[in-house]
């Protein structure tokens, strides 16, 4: 059983929205600690090959494709993985973190992994470009929502993991008990409960979850928009523990830093510290989310998603070409 402290805890206050991106460099500025972000992200593996794929750059906003990368190719114990589970390179999530250039205000967009396309580099699940490797990953998101990728910010699920254990735990809050038996998530009571890093990896993979209603196992039947929805509440916690963290204890944003920057891959042309005060601000301030409308469908015998009602306003405003539409959840 995964190591969680079900002691309950009083619910804290949700600050909306999530960055990845700007871990690195949020909790190093929040402590004034430069110096130390500096030598963290020199050594931030880059993502050449995007480079040539990327977006030129826009005077109205800069648009950052975040990726949730699970390299499990050899599994994981601790959370039910086996050797035969994946192979490739897979990408659990995808977002996109819209940045104004002229007002600095933040928004993201979470594209869903099933999203069904028709692209130069591929035809079915979006995510199924990443196989091909981030550029087509890229590609397939410009091609076929027309949104202008300008960076490129890869995270690694497993690198998360020493995060959260650097941070001493993620608090995660449960409406009702909750498990999933393929990745040993077990969440005996509701309540807030103390995550570590494992058990933050169980909950954040979970793809078969289920909570207890009424004396019964009733797995999420929102599937992966479910999971989607939950990842953004976790990572956005995580952010906010780690603010929370070195505001306190100033000394602590060493250790973070170096701890985000394992975690991470970037493309070749973007520069974290040159972002960090723009990216800082705008977690302080709250992020705006957004969850791209679909429609569940079936195409050639695989069950898939495609844009519904309202995707084009997302889509406009997320190009920047649109205004702002009602924040979604």
């Amino acid at each position: 059983m995964l190591a969680i402290d079900t002691t309950p805890l009083r619910r804290p206050r949700r600050v909306r929205g999530l960055l990845v991106v700007a871990l690195c460099t949020t909790v190093a500025g929040a402590a004034g600690t430069f110096a130390a972000a500096h030598r963290a992200v020199g050594d931030v593996p880059r993502v050449k090959a995007v480079a040539a794929v990327l977006s030129p750059h826009s005077s109205v906003v800069d648009n950052y494709l975040l990726v949730g990368s699970d390299s499990r190719a050899a599994g994981d114990p601790n959370t039910g993985g086996s050797a035969g589970d994946v192979t490739g390179n897979r990408s659990d999530t995808i977002m996109v973190l819209r940045i104004d250039r002229n007002s600095g205000h933040a928004a993201l967009l979470s594209i869903p992994r099933d999203l069904y396309v028709t692209t130069s580099v591929r035809t079915g699940r979006i995510n199924g470009a990443y196989n091909d490797g981030a550029a087509a990953l890229v590609t397939a998101v410009q091609e076929a929502l027309q949104l202008p990728v300008h960076h490129y910010v890869e995270v690694d699920f497993s690198g998360f993991k020493t995060l959260v254990d650097a941070l001493g735990g993620v608090v995660v809050c449960f409406d009702l008990p909750a498990r999933d038996k393929n990745t040993g998530l077990d969440i005996p009571v509701a309540g807030c409960h103390l995550l570590n890093g494992t058990a933050a990896l169980a909950y954040a993979r979970s793809r078969h979850y289920e909570e207890l209603r009424d004396g019964t196992w009733t797995e999420d039947p929102t599937s992966d928009l479910g999971r989607s929805k939950r990842q953004r509440d976790f990572v956005n916690r995580t952010l906010r523990t780690a603010l929370d963290r070195v505001k306190t204890d100033p000394f602590q944003a060493g250790g973070l830093v170096h701890s985000v920057a394992a975690a991470i891959a970037i493309d070749s042309d973007l520069d974290p510290i040159d972002a960090a005060s723009t990216l800082r601000t705008a977690v302080d301030a709250g992020l705006v989310t957004y969850s791209l409308p679909v429609v569940p469908t079936r195409i050639g015998g695989a069950d898939v998603l495609v844009l519904g009602d309202g995707a084009d306003a997302v889509l406009s405003y997320f190009r920047g070409i649109g205004p702002e539409p009602a924040p979604g959840s």
